[in-house]
């Protein structure tokens, strides 16, 4: 039903542009997002009338009074009824305050045993008219030490315009980004870069260029038995779920929401 409302809205849309060297698994079907994977999350941010709020980067959890006392890098601590956390679990096990002593031993095992592979992404930009002549939308590349996957992203998303320029997405291999985690970013630019132009020497110069890091990339080892979720603490109810506790992809993500939202509705 996510993905039919999804579609029905054009937020998805079925992936038809050839991806070389996609591994087709039986029964399985691949989207786009054309305006990025960013609008699936807005689109259900808007749709909850929920009131968002931005760079409240939560630094502790205290237990006061029945509540729970959220702190954050700047501003003043809020209090809240229910604490749900999807962040990356090393993120949630980074956190300080009361939390450090409700994680019971037995939870902080199976949260440390979870594991993410690290990549970097880089974004080249074009000038509008820039024509990157190339016969697929996206390439997943087995025999480079840098390069795993390359996509045309206006191509792939099918929103080919002459108005706006091209766009070239490069993700990283797991080895590469674990090798060069704490690498000067410029110096991983370049490297990466230097790859790119061996395996596509076609490349126009990009009128700018974006390198990010992806600490936690995908999950490679999920919470035991991919529950969803977990309760740390039930009155009042402090929980976390993620792709941590399902898998990383869109349905473990909408496996993982369920999961919390039938949790928060039963202890409401």
């Amino acid at each position: 039903s996510f993905y039919e409302e999804l579609l029905s809205h054009g937020i998805l849309e079925p992936l038809t542009a050839p991806v070389e060297g996609m591994v087709l698994k039986e029964g399985a079907r691949n989207y786009v997002a054309p305006q990025g994977s960013s609008s699936v999350v807005k689109y259900f941010l808007e749709k909850s009338d929920a009131n968002v709020f931005f760079e409240h980067r939560v630094t502790q959890i205290h237990l006061r009074d029945g509540k729970w006392e959220v702190s954050r890098s700047m501003g003043s601590p809020e209090q809240f009824d229910i604490v749900i956390l999807t962040m990356p679990v090393p993120e949630i096990l980074q956190l300080q305050g009361d939390i450090v002593n409700i994680i019971n031993e037995s939870q902080k095992q199976q949260l440390e045993a979870v594991r993410y592979s690290s990549r970097y992404a880089l974004g080249l930009f074009y000038e509008a008219g820039t024509r990157i002549d190339v016969p697929w939308c996206a390439q997943y590349i087995t025999d480079n030490p840098c390069v795993r996957f390359i996509s045309i992203d206006n191509k792939k998303r099918n929103i080919e315009s002459p108005e706006i320029g091209p766009s070239v997405v490069v993700h990283t291999t797991v080895t590469f980004g674990h090798d060069h985690l704490d690498s000067d970013p410029a110096e991983v630019q370049q490297l990466i870069l230097s790859h790119l132009e061996s395996l596509v020497p076609s490349l126009p110069k990009p009128a700018s260029v974006r390198c990010q890091k992806w600490r936690y990339s995908q999950v490679t080892k999920a919470v035991p038995n991919s529950p969803g979720h977990m309760i740390l603490h039930t009155q009042p109810l402090l929980i976390c779920g993620g792709d941590g506790f399902t898998h990383s992809n869109f349905d473990g993500c909408i496996d993982s929401a369920m999961s919390l939202a039938e949790a928060v509705k039963s202890h409401l």
